[in-house]
């Protein structure tokens, strides 16, 4: 499943579900969780969160990655600056590159969460996803989840800036990658 994906999911329970969907065990699951009390693990925080009305949009969902100088990058056919409301709202808080989902609400009316990341460009991957782990100068990499020998000179460069760290690349478009960076 892709972060994408991860984010539509989660947004789309957010609106199923809402707030104490189903009570509380007796161990503490799947009600509050509150970390560090019921054991549960911290839940999943967005940069950004954000609702307008793009009456234009179609479908029930939607997710798009915006890049460093503003332009949208999505998946879906869309009509031209149908996605203008929803990013406009987005970035009030958070500025490009973040990759986005968003979930019809109501109407003409969306709710999106989105996430920071960072965009790099990897000429020559044969695979959508690149995932890449340093620990203590050691890599490991997977393309498209398949062992890898020599990472991307652009993957390389980002983690070299990290020390130990994890990278989690997804293919926007072209030989643009979307990459989430997880400090070790």
């Amino acid at each position: 499943m892709s972060r994408s994906d991860e984010l539509v999911r989660a947004l789309v329970d957010a609106q199923v579900g809402g707030f104490l969907a189903q009570p509380p065990g007796l161990g503490g699951d799947p009600g509050l969780g509150v970390a560090g009390v019921t054991g549960m693990p911290r839940g999943r925080t967005w940069d950004a969160t954000a609702s307008a009305q793009a009456p234009d949009l179609v479908g029930d969902t939607i997710t798009f990655v915006t890049l460093d100088d503003g332009t949208v990058v999505v998946d879906q056919n869309e009509p031209d600056d149908s996605l203008a409301p929803l990013a406009d709202a987005i970035e009030r808080t958070l500025t490009p590159p973040y990759r986005a989902a968003a979930v019809r609400s109501r109407e003409d009316v969306w709710a999106a969460v989105a996430e920071k990341v960072t965009i790099v460009e990897l000429a020559g991957v044969d695979g959508d996803v690149v995932e890449l782990s340093v620990v203590n100068g050691q890599q490991e990499l997977e393309i498209d989840g398949k062992r890898a020998e020599q990472p991307p000179s652009g993957l390389e460069k980002l983690a070299a800036e990290h020390g130990d760290v994890s990278l989690h690349a997804e293919r926007v478009d072209r030989d643009i990658f979307a990459v989430d960076v997880f400090p070790l």
